[in-house]
């Protein structure tokens, strides 16, 4: 896995450079569609638009572009781009909440073939490849072995972007898990249930940084997605795809059914 190994040693390094000296000293201005975006946001961009075509000679689709470059570059590149999210978490991030990411992926004619996802205050590093299984820290995913049952189960679920209020309002009363959790980084919750601390995950429309690496990175750990829409997750909605995903194949079921039955 060089390449990976490639990807990991620039992402740390961009992460030690332009993002953590940054961390509580920084200031935040506001983008047009309201999101939080900060200098350490923009520093981290540019050194992985730098850097990671000299991994590979694709180029970088990052979120902190005008939404005309992104649709350029996906169209001229289909045979591979990078795609990034130079931080995960803004709010988290300018807050002081040690929950935020750098997100790196490759994808080829719409796949995510590698996924990289790092949360420098805890110092754990999230890779995968497709067909080599997915890491933490060098440890093969998921890290927990025994299966939680659908009345224990963690589910990780943004309420805030589910399209359907039938669906939310059923989250919020006759859910079917033990207990919710919503942290601020989608990238991290993708990477949380491939290790196995969360059991289930739902969310109503994520970017394409928001999931193309934690998506490669959740199944190279054996979980199961779809989306809200198709049971074919990656031949959905590009820009803004809903998820529904579970670790555990049976849990999977249960979650996928009840979800979709409440729509």
């Amino acid at each position: 896995m060089q390449v990976v190994d490639e990807v990991i040693r620039t992402v740390r390094n961009v992460a030690q450079t332009e993002v953590m000296p940054r961390f509580l000293r920084v200031g935040k201005t506001r983008k047009d569609d309201g999101s939080l975006f900060t200098e350490a946001d923009l520093g981290c961009q540019q050194a992985l638009q730098r850097d990671l075509p000299l991994i590979l000679p694709h180029p970088v689709l990052g979120e902190e572009m005008t939404r005309e470059e992104q649709d350029a570059l996906w169209a001229a590149n289909p045979d591979g781009l990078w795609v990034v999210d130079p931080i995960d978490g803004t709010t988290n991030f300018v807050n002081g909440l040690p929950y935020f990411a750098i997100s790196v992926a490759l994808m080829v004619n719409g796949i995510s073939e590698l996924g990289v996802i790092y949360n420098p205050v805890a110092d754990e590093m999230f890779y995968a490849r497709r067909g080599k299984g997915a890491y933490l820290n060098g440890n093969r995913l998921p890290l927990k072995t025994t299966r939680n049952s659908m009345g224990d189960a963690i589910a990780a679920v943004e309420i805030k972007y589910l399209r359907s209020g039938k669906l939310a309002a059923r989250m919020n009363s006759v859910a079917p898990f033990g207990s919710q959790r919503s942290m601020g980084s989608s990238t991290l919750d993708w990477c949380f249930l491939a290790a196995g601390r969360y059991d289930l995950y739902l969310h109503g429309g994520q970017r394409l940084w928001d999931y193309a690496a934690g998506a490669v990175i959740l199944e190279e750990a054996g979980g199961r997605i779809a989306s809200l829409n198709t049971d074919d997750y990656w031949t959905d909605t590009l820009w803004k795809r809903s998820v529904i995903a579970a670790l555990d194949p049976e849990l999977f079921g249960h979650w996928h059914r009840w979800v979709r039955a409440n729509q």
